[in-house]
């Protein structure tokens, strides 16, 4: 299944700054769901109650904790939150409604406020390859995806190994990506795909 998706991942992640609160949020796969879309609309089935809880380290000295969860879906698409905790360096509550079909944000909610949805920046990829990769929920076949991203005047690499087909929300495994702070990892330690 992996093999014929390879050849379209160039197109992925809306990723940008490291500087502002809400950028772990546009370090995610959203841009991802148009790609896998295209070639298995099944890829990606959102269910009320479907999650994915992951563990964050910041530059090795800031350590958290994310939650993916499918609020609900409804006739104008998917609603998303994210819950990012990074102890000391705060918490987040980020909510959006998504197109199911085309990916696209068409409400954004940080902390209980309404904001634009984030710019998604000019992204090069680097590296796209089939692995099977071991995470603390287990070991999984995955999409790596290596890009650069280039938004809001900065350039950042990150990379992203993604299955939609065996987990919850969007599919993320694992992602590494440089911040403002080193280093962050975001690795997958559970699920619930109804």
């Amino acid at each position: 299944m992996f093999k014929k998706f390879i050849a379209i991942v160039g197109l992925l992640f809306g990723l940008s700054s490291p500087a502002k609160a809400v950028d772990i949020n546009q370090l995610l796969v959203l841009e991802s769901h148009k790609i896998f879309n295209q070639v298995a609309p099944s890829a990606f089935d959102f269910k009320k109650g479907d999650f994915a809880k992951y563990s964050l380290t910041i530059g090795g000295f800031i350590n958290g904790s994310m939650e993916m969860n499918v609020l609900d879906v409804i006739s104008e698409g998917v609603w998303i939150q994210q819950l990012v905790d990074l102890g000391f360096a705060g918490k987040q509550d980020m909510r959006q409604l998504m197109d199911p079909l085309t990916g696209e944000i068409k409400k954004f909610i940080v902390n209980g406020k309404e904001q634009a949805p984030p710019d998604r920046g000019q992204v090069e990829l680097i590296d796209q390859r089939e692995e099977t990769i071991d995470v603390p929920a287990g070991r999984f076949e995955c999409v790596y995806i290596k890009a650069k991203i280039q938004a809001d005047g900065n350039s950042t690499e990150s990379e992203q190994w993604i299955n939609p087909r065996d987990v919850a929300v969007m599919g993320l495994v694992k992602m590494a990506s440089q911040t403002q702070f080193g280093q962050m990892t975001a690795l997958l330690k559970s699920f619930k795909k109804n």
